[in-house]
């Protein structure tokens, strides 16, 4: 089910465009990476989410629920945290969650015990919040932002300032609320090593523009559209990259191979028509590109696409 949709967003702050007609989506349990640089537009593009900010052109809309022409349904419904988490840090943990609480309808005791043992502080959430680990304010935070039982939650560079242990935690506590209670993350970060272990969608973003979305695959073996680099040895390499370069590829000779970055699926056609033209193909060998590669790639202007 769709939870978020972004349909030709654009801001603009004294006459500058901070976003430029950007659409995107998330569906339930799923956790969709937004990555880009920063200054790129993620935080303006949550905050728009979250309502804090006005719309110039375009639409959001949380479970069906225009955040303009129906905003309290669909702030019901959606549950962030941007930047870092709010908390009072000479009150308990427990203490900030029953405030927060107490701004809605139908939270209790057992609500907030039952998210707290979901954020694993059980442990530790009556020890004052000045006590706590940065990983731990963002359990607690992500616990605030999960009190109303939202279906969408949406964080914006969680992983700020976490050690690799407190990243992993936060990992996998959001694959959890994906997987196991349907909730859908949109999730802003500019670290692609962990978007890609994280995510099940990204999309890039890069001076306000959506300029690419890749799915990021468990299984590789069943990818069968997904972005590749193909090292093919030929008996005419000039010729080859001549050919590619007709088809707008992105190629290069290296070690005497050429080396072209290109869809599973087209790969095929690819080498039919290598042949047809004379074109000896005496090997050719795959390679998965990672995120890394593929965000270099579209953020430095070279012609892959992304899909």
């Amino acid at each position: 089910m769709e939870l978020l949709r972004i349909q030709g967003l654009t801001k603009t702050i004294k006459k500058r465009k901070i976003l430029d007609n950007i659409s995107l989506t998330v569906n339930s349990g799923e956790i969709v990476g937004f990555l880009g640089p920063n200054g790129a537009g993620k935080t303006t593009t949550i905050k728009l989410i979250m309502g804090l900010f006005t719309i110039t052109e375009g639409h959001i809309s949380i479970c069906g629920h225009d955040i303009v022409t129906d905003y309290e349904a669909a702030m019901e419904n959606v549950g962030g945290i941007i930047e870092n988490p709010d908390l009072y840090k000479r009150l308990t943990g427990r203490q900030n969650l029953e405030y927060f609480a107490s701004m809605y309808k139908n939270v209790d005791k057992e609500n907030i015990d039952t998210i707290v043992n979901m954020v694993k502080m059980s442990g530790r959430i009556d020890d004052k919040v000045k006590t706590y680990s940065l990983g731990m304010c963002q359990r607690v935070g992500i616990a605030q932002a999960l009190l109303h039982n939202p279906r969408l939650l949406v964080l914006d560079e969680p992983t700020n300032g976490l050690d690799p242990l407190g990243i992993k935690e936060l990992r996998d506590l959001l694959k959890y609320l994906a997987k196991e209670a349907g909730v859908g993350v949109f999730i802003s970060s500019h670290l692609l090593s962990e978007m890609e272990l994280m995510c099940d969608r990204i999309y890039i973003i890069d001076e306000g523009v959506i300029i690419g979305e890749k799915a990021i695959h468990e299984d590789e073996e069943s990818v069968t559209d997904d972005i590749y680099e193909y090292t093919l040895l030929t008996d005419n390499r000039d010729k080859t990259v001549e050919y590619l370069n007709s088809l707008q590829a992105n190629c290069r000779i290296e070690n005497g191979n050429v080396i072209v970055i290109m869809k599973r699926s087209e790969m095929p056609n690819i080498i039919k028509n290598l042949v047809y033209r004379d074109i000896g193909i005496y090997a050719a060998s795959e390679k998965h590109r990672t995120l890394e590669q593929d965000f270099i790639s579209i953020t430095t202007g070279t012609k892959t696409q992304i899909r």
